[in-house]
């Protein structure tokens, strides 16, 4: 966190982050309670995730793509770089409805990168700089709020700060169709029947409720920043 002058050392800009702070801690626990409920529920039609997912790649001609688990909870993922498609232990063996809910959706994924959905290409493009960038930007800030005459490295940092955020706020658009892809998917091919379909979307809507609120979380922390550093440029 950065301080600056404020009552009693306390900056009063650090408000702004409290209601993304609040969303942040409501969206981490939707997604623990609602994954690990219906982890717990199985399908009619007990698909594992793996099975969901092969069947899917090969529908759409990706028979290329391997599936390997993954390790750690919640560590599913696709990677476009490798055009890898990793499942966590419990989704790739599980054959509940969260199981394959996860699944498909990381299979929407992979059809995005196939069919060259252009969200996801702007978001790989701008991933190098959002990775560096959320890790860098606060050496730049935290050097000009320290020295004053160097406080252009401060406009710097919040520039670069700025393309990290950009990367959260891309991400919604990915992920939100990835999920209704899942959907889509997992009913037209008779993976889930209709009492499943729910559970189903209260999966994936939880865990995209955690992309809102890092966006949220970013767009708060960048505006927080610009207060910063037009109040210390005119208190100069």
């Amino acid at each position: 966190m950065l301080y600056s002058r404020g009552f009693y050392g306390f900056d009063p800009t650090m408000i702004i982050l409290l209601p993304a702070i609040i969303l942040t801690i409501y969206a981490q626990s939707k997604v623990k309670t609602n994954f690990a409920k219906y982890l717990r529920k199985s399908t009619q039609k007990s698909y594992t995730g793996v099975q969901v997912a092969r069947t899917l790649l090969d529908q759409h001609g990706l028979h290329n793509i391997p599936i390997e688990i993954s390790k750690g909870h919640l560590s599913d993922h696709y990677d476009p770089g490798n055009g890898i498609l990793r499942l966590s232990p419990e989704v790739y063996q599980g054959n509940s409805i969260a199981s394959v809910s996860v699944a498909a959706h990381e299979v929407g994924h992979a059809i995005q990168h196939a069919n060259g959905y252009i969200p996801l290409s702007l978001r790989n493009m701008i991933f190098p700089l959002a990775s560096f960038g959320s890790s860098t930007a606060w050496i730049f800030i935290a050097v000009g709020l320290m020295i004053p005459s160097l406080g252009g490295l401060m406009d710097i940092g919040i520039w670069i700060f700025g393309a990290a955020v950009a990367f959260q706020i891309i991400t919604l658009p990915v992920e939100f169709n990835a999920s209704s892809r899942a959907l889509q998917l997992l009913d037209s091919n008779g993976f889930i029947v209709e009492d499943e379909i729910k559970g189903a979307k209260k999966v994936l809507n939880a865990a995209a409720l955690t992309y809102v609120a890092a966006m949220a979380s970013g767009i708060a922390q960048l505006l927080r920043l610009i207060l910063i550093r037009n109040r210390n440029s005119r208190e100069k």
